[in-house]
């Protein structure tokens, strides 16, 4: 006779979103990252900012890292949904407007030296403040 035990089911994390954390077995696993697609005005950002809103509720902190939105844009769509941002953090790291010709790089790629000057105020900003929850939105704006 051969007794199998299964493994136990992890703990999930809320989406912040009844329905997807229903279809998902109780939410997302934690400590993964995950891949939201879809076109323009699908709701990505919608659902990011209710997985960090969650995330507060529950006394957990977050980050949002905003690619391609300004503070302020992002204030007035939480503002739009009558949500309050303001208890976690925005970091705004949006493409550089170009530089005049005497002050560019002529060595490396303009995109190659703001992605890596990107990636170390992102690390830094994580190692301060630590949180359990990030996004990143949107990887298409580098």
């Amino acid at each position: 006779m051969s007794t199998t035990t299964a493994a136990p089911t992890p703990a999930r994390i809320s989406s912040g979103i009844e329905g997807i954390d229903d279809i998902l077995g109780g939410g997302l696993t934690p400590n993964r990252m995950y891949l939201v697609e879809g076109v323009p005005g699908t709701g990505k950002t919608t659902l990011a900012l209710q997985f960090l809103l969650k995330g507060l509720r529950e006394g957990q902190t977050g980050l949002y890292i905003a690619l391609s939105e300004t503070r302020a844009e992002l204030l007035a769509i939480g503002a739009s949904h009558g949500w309050d941002l303001s208890r976690f953090t925005i970091l705004e790291q949006l493409p550089e407007v170009g530089l005049e010709p005497q002050y560019e790089q002529t060595v490396l790629h303009p995109a190659e030296v703001e992605l890596g000057e990107s990636v170390r105020n992102v690390i830094e900003h994580v190692d301060e403040l630590k949180p359990a929850r990030v996004v990143l939105d949107s990887l298409s704006a580098h």
